[in-house]
């Protein structure tokens, strides 16, 4: 499954945001992400992906595609 399409699947299954709303420019905070809930995806995606993001800086102003860089980021590293 391709990174988008797991970020995608995990809103939608933990937070129920509906998948066709994860866009790239889209905020964060419009997908009704809010810190705990930005906290509780950093975890998933720890877990689902197997990386660390402990120190990641994310906000919920920051965009799907900000997110799926630093997911790249750290997927390379």
């Amino acid at each position: 499954m391709e990174l988008t399409e797991s970020v995608a699947a995990l809103l939608k299954e933990k937070f129920g945001v509906d998948p066709h709303s994860v866009r790239p420019e889209v905020p964060l905070h419009q997908l009704g992400m809010d810190s705990l809930a930005l906290e509780e995806l950093r975890l998933l995606i720890e877990d689902r992906l197997d990386l660390d993001l402990e120190d990641a800086e994310l906000t919920s102003r920051a965009t799907v595609e900000q997110l799926l860089a630093l997911v790249r980021d750290r997927t390379v590293a």
